[in-house]
Formats: structure tokens, C-alpha cells, sequence
């Protein structure tokens, strides 16, 4: 990989990551931020999301939310753990695409693709190249004993 493919790569990650961190932190700070309102709009699948509403899952559903986009955030930013929570975060990029999905258009200037689908393929080439490898920590995590001691674990991480 060339210095200005690792350079873009590195500035993709950095952006995304500041991106979820904010969007995340954000909802961690406002002790009033539910994820309820935007459960209630569910267009597509809405007996699933509406069954999300229920008391006893929607602490968990704003827990999750609140702390996965913060994660994620800095995961990116750091540069480990990259792998893993690029999928984790595909997978919560999805659950937030399908929601608004009113087949075809996911919000009225979007025919199928909106900022979901794409932050979704980006989080893919991040755990695809081994983005965190790039100017991030992983190349020191993946050098630590647990890692040479459970090589599977090295290839979740990083």
C-alpha cells in the first residue's frame, strides 16, 4: 500500500471515527437521549422495533446505542480493535438503515443508498483491509502475550 493510500485510509478512519464518537458521546452526556422516537417512526420491520419499545428492552437498546457509537468512535480513532467493531458497528449501521426504509427510499433525497448503506461498506473495508494495522494500534496489540496465546482472538482484534 502506497503512502497515500495508507494516508487516505488512515484520514477515512480518523473522520468515521470522530463521526460515531460524537453521535455517540453525545447521547452518553444528554441524560434525556432515548432511542424511543426513533423506534416509533419505524417504517420497515415495525413489530420489531416497536417490540424493542418494550420497558424492559429499551434500556438496553439506548445502553447499546449510546455506548456502541462511542466505541466504535474510538476504536477508529486509536486504530484497534478496528476489525471486530467495524462489523459490530456494520451491523448497527444496518439496524439504524431499516428503521427509516420506506422501500425504496430511505428518506425522501435517497433511492435505496443513504449515509447508512455507505458508513455500513466503509466499516466493511475497514475490517477487510485490517485499517487499525495503518497507523493505528493493532500492530502493538496484536504483539501482546494474549494475542500469541489465542491467534483466533489476534484475528477478531485486528
Amino acid at each position: 500500500m502506497s503512502k497515500f493510500q495508507q494516508f487516505s485510509l488512515v484520514a477515512l478512519r480518523l473522520s468515521l471515527g470522530w463521526l460515531m464518537f460524537y453521535a455517540g458521546i453525545t447521547k452518553v452526556l444528554d441524560p434525556a437521549w432515548s432511542a424511543e422516537g426513533y423506534l416509533k417512526g419505524a417504517k420497515t420491520f415495525a413489530w420489531f422495533y416497536q417490540w424493542l419499545l418494550s420497558p424492559q428492552i429499551l434500556p438496553i437498546i439506548n445502553f447499546i446505542n449510546e455506548w456502541g457509537l462511542t466505541l466504535l468512535g474510538i476504536s477508529l480513532i486509536l486504530g484497534i480493535f478496528v476489525r471486530l467493531s467495524s462489523l459490530l458497528g456494520a451491523v448497527l449501521m444496518l439496524l439504524y438503515y431499516l428503521p427509516i426504509l420506506d422501500f425504496p427510499y430511505p428518506n425522501p433525497h435517497s433511492f435505496l443508498v443513504d449515509e447508512h448503506i455507505i458508513y455500513i461498506f466503509v466499516l466493511l473495508l475497514f475490517a477487510s483491509l485490517k485499517a487499525g494495522r495503518v497507523w493505528g494500534l493493532e500492530n502493538w496489540c496484536s504483539n501482546l502475550p494474549i494475542c500469541s496465546k489465542f491467534p483466533k482472538l489476534r484475528k477478531w482484534l485486528g
